[in-house]
This record gives C-alpha cells, sequence and structure tokens, in this order.
C-alpha cells in the first residue's frame, strides 16, 4: 500500500504522472466528477489549518467522495490521551483514505505503521509538507513549463520552514536546479538538509544575506515569512526584517517571466502593491492545490486497489537506537520503537524527524 510522507516517495515519473492527471482534471473536470463515489476521505487534523484542510475537503467532493474527520485535535479523543496509533486504527474502519496534520514530527509515519489505509502527511512539524510541494510542483508547471534548469530563490524562514525543506527534496531531482538561499543568520538552511540533500547530490546553491543579490538571478521566488518568535534579540529582528519583505522596488529587479510563489498565510513578507503583478502566481498556487490533491487522491486510492508498492527509494538500513533528543518527534509521546537510518558514513539520524542521532 502506498502513502504519501515525503516528496522522495514518489519517483521523478510518478511526480510527472500525478501532475499529468491534475492537468487533465483542470481541463475535463465533468470526467472526474464521480471517480470518488462512495469513498471517504478523513481529514486528521491535530493544529490549525485553513487552506490545507479546505484544499483536501474541497478536493475530494469534487471527486465525488465525502469528507469526515476533525479539525481540532481538543474536539476528539486525543484531548482524552489518545494515541495516533489507536486513532488511524479507529478511522480505518470508517474511511478509505487519510490525510493528516500533526504538529510532532513523524506522526504521520506512526499513522502509517497501524492503519489499514493510504495515508497523507498534510504537514509534520517543521519536517516535510508534501502536498503543498506537490502544489508548488504544478504551479511552477502551469507557469514555467518545466522543472529543469532553474533558478530557485527560497526566501525567509529557511530553517523551520517544511515547505522549504520539502520543495529542495523535490525539485533538487530535476537537472539543472539551481538553488539561491535568502535567509537571516538565525534561519538559514538547515546544516543536515545542505550536506543530506544537496551536498549528497551535488546540487548547485549559494546563501544571500537580501533579496536584492538575488532577484535579477531567479526564476522562480519561494516567499516564506521571516518569523518574529525566532528571534532571542528583538532588535536584530527589527534591523533585519525589512530585507526580506518583498515590494515593488524589489520585483522591478527581477526578471520580466520570474514567478512569486508563497505557502500562505503571509502577514508582512508581501506588500499588498505586489498582488497586482502579474508575476505573482500565489493566488493562483492556492486553486493548483485543489486541483494536485485531487489527482494525489485518485492516485493512491487506484494504486491501493491495484496493489502497487513504492520504488521510489532503495531500502535503507535502520537501527535501533537512544531515544531521540528533538523536542518536536512524535517519539517523545507515542510508544513506538526508536529506530534510525544509518548513513553509509556511519551517521544515523531518526526515521521519524530527520534529526542525528544524539542532537536536539
Amino acid at each position: 500500500m502506498r502513502n504519501l510522507l515525503d516528496p522522495t516517495d514518489l519517483t521523478v515519473a510518478e511526480i510527472d504522472e500525478i501532475m499529468n492527471l491534475a492537468l487533465d482534471i483542470i481541463a475535463h473536470r465533468e470526467k472526474y466528477s464521480e471517480v470518488c463515489k462512495g469513498k471517504k476521505l478523513a481529514t486528521l487534523f491535530y493544529e490549525p489549518s485553513t487552506r490545507t484542510r479546505l484544499s483536501f475537503t474541497a478536493a475530494m467532493m469534487e471527486l465525488g467522495g465525502n469528507v469526515l474527520g476533525f479539525s481540532d485535535a481538543n474536539s476528539s479523543s486525543v484531548s482524552k490521551g489518545e494515541t495516533v496509533a489507536d486513532t488511524v486504527r479507529v478511522i480505518s474502519q470508517f474511511a478509505d483514505i487519510i490525510a493528516m496534520r500533526h504538529p510532532k514530527e513523524g506522526a504521520p509515519l506512526v499513522a502509517t505503521q497501524y492503519a489499514t489505509i493510504p495515508v497523507i502527511n498534510a504537514g509534520d512539524g517543521g519536517h516535510s509538507h508534501p502536498t503543498q510541494t506537490m502544489t508548488d510542483l504544478l504551479t511552477i508547471r502551469r507557469e514555467k513549463h518545466r522543472f529543469d534548469h532553474l533558478t530557485v530563490g527560497l526566501c525567509g524562514d529557511l530553517k523551520y520552514g517544511r515547505t522549504v525543506h520539502s520543495l529542495i527534496k523535490a525539485l533538487g531531482r530535476y537537472e539543472g536546479v539551481r538553488f539561491v538561499l535568502i535567509a537571516p543568520e538565525e534561519l538559514k538552511l538547515p546544516d543536515y538538509i545542505k550536506k543530506d540533500v544537496c551536498d549528497k547530490n551535488g546540487l548547485s546553491y549559494e546563501e544571500v544575506s537580501t533579496l536584492e543579490e538575488a532577484m535579477p538571478k531567479l526564476d522562480v521566488l519561494y516567499m516564506t515569512r521571516v518569523q518574529k518568535e525566532r528571534f532571542e534579540d528583538l532588535a536584530q529582528y527589527e534591523r533585519l526584517k525589512d530585507s526580506f519583505i518583498l515590494d515593488e522596488a524589489k520585483m522591478a529587479l527581477g526578471k520580466k517571466d520570474m514567478i512569486v510563489l508563497h505557502p500562505l498565510p503571509r502577514v508582512n513578507e508581501i506588500t499588498y502593491g505586489v498582488d497586482k503583478d502579474p508575476r505573482a502566481a500565489y493566488f493562483r498556487q492556492v486553486e493548483n492545490g485543489k486541483f494536485v490533491r485531487m489527482a494525489l487522491i485518485y492516485t493512491l486510492l487506484r494504486w491501493k486497489e491495484q496493489g502497487k508498492e513504492s520504488t521510489a527509494n532503495a531500502q535503507t538500513q535502520c537501527v535501533v537506537g537512544p531515544s531521540c533528543a528533538h523536542a518536536r518527534c512524535i517519539t517523545l509521546e507515542e510508544p513506538v520503537e526508536h529506530l534510525y537510518y544509518k548513513e553509509s558514513n556511519g551517521s544515523c539520524r531518526c526515521i521519524y524527524c530527520e534529526t542525528p542521532m544524539g542532537e536536539k
């Protein structure tokens, strides 16, 4: 049975298949209006969400299916102390597929160990957000007509931004993609992403400290919020924040065919004046999210019926280790075995949150 926990769960060929299906859905919506008739999607959202939850709901409804679930963990048995494992065991009796968002990293992986139906990760802490990545990819495909040979700027919170981490993993598998990392020192891309994704796969990237330096080079600019709450020194935040606000003056430095993406919600990192620029694709991106989730739901349900298994990743050796030290790892809350991926160099990473063994 196939699940979607991370963009790399899908091969490049499978991503292209899902993109093509999404494009066909856009062109022939009536053809897909009842393909999931009689099927039920369970949306298990343990933390607040507007776009992602409603996008999944709209996607299943437009496929002719039904939706059940919860949008607040406090309104479910979670408030009584029920584990993710027990919740998905129960939900598997009621639904055909699950979309789960959880603040703890690795929670959807725990869900797959107990569910008897496909699980889609709708965001787990700062770890991964594969359906947002698929949304980003469909938007790039529709706007730029390719994934290869693009220079992609990633701006804002690159340390905790799960959308950024997922997008690097997905786009990095295409030829000639180059990343420009635009962030304050406090919110730079984590070393494990640089080493295990960028360096390991020979990806080209550079780090810059202002948007002005990056703008003339970019085909795609992916904006995220510089989070005030991540700074211990507020004076430092005040000094840096304007460097990472996209306005009309900075847009004037960009290519005429550049596009601007944002996972939303925005706060002040893109001024409202930018919305009028035809290169601002972030609201078109929202609609693409519905179409790509339609394609994903339909595909995973078909793959389950066909008994299709994953060929995306080679078998990775796992070893039992000590408790993960990462404060947001699901292993601190769930009674699961503490397993680690063993790398070729002997180092180990938690299979749930990807934190190196012993690192917080």
